[in-house]
């Protein structure tokens, strides 16, 4: 038991400082953008770019996941990134270069959370992703701040007066200084994957014929598809993680919009969110079992409710009322839009976590760790790919933000209205609440 739980710290660890990696990253890939006058458009293609690889190489990536101890797919795949990171410090496309980073992403994915039904039984599972879920969005938090400090002017100019061998070839501006420190952190994210023993979970053979490969996961996406809880689960989960890609450059952009923020200074307000997202995912952790999981639907709705109301703030409405927090002087609107945000953040930790948890239990029984994995990273990447495609549209026609705001809002509610309607049909046909826990079929084939 003990080295159980040794093991899952070990891949908390490695997990944070990847994801730490890959979030400071995206700030500083902005503002290498930025520095180049590319044009605004470009910005959201930034995580659209990152996420192709979940859509396009989903077929492969589980079965890779499955043909080898987990933690040496975590190692391979964080090396990918430390890769991609390397290409844009040398002068790649910021594009193509994320790209990279996106593919190491997409293939360690799997990995990382099929690990978890290797260790833990299905009871453990909720409790288990609150914690990686929290542990990862700290990893947000973090990463995004650490982007925007990193490139501002002054901890810039320390940076950028340091002598490292070799690097300092490649480093003359504020976003390069950044991506050195980040090449760091995928090297200390490769020193914890080192330590994550084999979990001793063997599966069949995995097929390396294209046709194959493809055919095995078109049969895996029906069958979660299909199943009553996996596609509840499955659509909730593809709704979250599209929408929540997208917001993430909508804040961004109603913060300079409507609060005269600066990329450095907005990335503290996707922070802000990150920090409710990470108090609702340990929340629920704490007070979700797997069988109530699926009581959190309404919060969907509401939660598309709360985001519209983020297009009508208008700071001249809020006395101009400032409070001294020990150097700090906080304006009172800026405290309501802190409060606000974490308001929709925690919701959306609570919303999430359980819904997760829920479907890689499903697909665990259905499917295999890699596998089942593989499909849910293809839908919700491919829902990051519609939404931040829409969005780069909305902005290319220089749609107004609050416009923007509220179609999605309403977008977001009318989803999750649809698919509560979804599971009471399924209840009034079948109890699919009676299969969690189910045991994982014998006659599984993955």
């Amino acid at each position: 038991m003990k080295k159980g739980f040794y093991t899952i710290y070990t891949i908390m660890a490695a997990q944070f400082f990847s994801s730490l990696a890959d979030n400071a990253l995206l700030i500083a890939a902005i503002a290498l953008l930025l520095q180049t006058h590319a044009p605004a458009w470009m910005t959201p293609l930034m995580k659209l770019f990152f996420v192709l690889s979940y859509v396009v190489l989903a077929a492969f990536f589980g079965a890779f996941a499955d043909s080898m101890p987990k933690g040496r797919v975590m190692l391979i795949t964080n090396t990918i990134k430390l890769i991609g990171c390397g290409m844009m410090l040398v002068g790649s496309h910021p594009l193509l270069a994320y790209a990279v980073v996106g593919f190491g992403a997409a293939a360690y994915s799997p990995a990382k959370y099929g690990i978890l039904t290797e260790l833990l039984p299905p009871e453990r599972l909720v409790a288990a992703n609150g914690w990686i879920e929290g542990l990862t969005i700290a990893s947000i938090i973090l990463g995004t701040v650490l982007g925007g400090n990193l490139i501002s002017h002054d901890v810039a100019t320390f940076l950028l007066d340091l002598d490292v061998p070799i690097l300092s070839d490649y480093i003359d501006t504020p976003p390069e200084a950044a991506m050195g420190v980040i090449m760091g952190l995928y090297v200390v994210a490769a020193l914890f994957n080192l330590r994550i023993p084999d979990t001793g979970a063997v599966y069949p053979h995995q097929e390396r014929r294209v046709v194959n490969l493809v055919t095995d996961f078109a049969e895996c996406f029906v069958a979660l598809w299909r199943d009553r809880l996996g596609q509840i689960s499955l659509a909730v989960t593809t709704l979250f993680w599209g929408a929540g890609a997208t917001l993430q450059f909508i804040v961004l952009k109603w913060a300079e919009h409507s609060l005269g923020m600066n990329l450095s200074q907005g990335a503290i307000l996707q922070a802000i969110v990150a920090v409710g997202v990470a108090a609702g995912a340990i929340i629920a952790a704490a007070r979700i079992p797997l069988k109530k999981s699926l009581d959190v639907l309404p919060f969907g709705v509401a939660i598309g409710i709360l985001v519209m109301a983020i297009a009508f703030f208008d700071r001249s409405y809020v006395p101009d009322v400032v409070f001294t927090i020990g150097r700090m002087h906080v304006p009172l609107y800026m405290i309501i839009v802190y409060a606000f945000l974490m308001l929709v953040g925690s919701m959306s930790g609570y919303f999430v976590v359980p819904m997760n948890a829920l479907l890689q239990h499903r697909g665990h029984v259905l499917l295999s760790a890699g596998h089942s994995i593989a499909v849910q990273n293809f839908n919700e990447n491919l829902s990051v790919l519609i939404m931040l495609s829409m969005y780069a549209l909305l902005v290319r026609f220089e749609v107004p933000v609050g416009l923007v705001i509220v179609l999605f809002g309403v977008f977001v509610c009318g989803t999750m209205w649809m698919v509560m309607r979804r599971h009471a049909a399924n209840q009034r046909e079948f109890d699919s609440l009676s299969l969690i826990g189910e045991p994982k079929r014998a006659d599984n084939k993955y």
